[in-house]
């Protein structure tokens, strides 16, 4: 085998409504139109050249899972997330790296990356 990329990651909400406000509102992500008519709530998003998948469901309970978003910048997000009134953690070293983290409304951990 060998690996390509990561295609996408999925995530349980409550509230897919919700969750839209925030991810597409607030991180800029985009609603795909070929998600197939499934017998549950969900959205699939665009987040760079990858995919983020809504699903409505009880979210599981936080023991240390999260995915990471790649930014540019990671203070100047910080800030813009702030300004909005996301509470979002103090960016700190990792590695060779910045990161800090934030929460969708449905509490699934958000780590925000910057390479260095």
């Amino acid at each position: 085998m060998e690996p390509l990329a990561v295609h996408h990651v999925s995530v349980n909400v409550d509230d897919v409504d919700d969750a839209l406000g925030f991810y597409v509102g607030v991180l800029g992500m985009r609603v795909r139109d070929d998600r197939p008519d499934f017998p549950f709530g969900g959205a699939w998003l665009d987040i760079g050249g990858q995919q983020l998948h809504l699903i409505e469901a009880g979210p599981p309970a936080a023991l240390g899972q999260h995915f990471a978003v790649l930014v540019a910048d990671i203070d100047a997000t910080v800030a813009e997330l702030r300004s909005v009134g996301v509470t979002v953690s103090d960016p700190s070293p990792v590695g060779s790296a910045r990161q800090a983290f934030t929460s969708d409304p449905a509490g699934n951990t958000i780590e925000l990356h910057q390479r260095t």
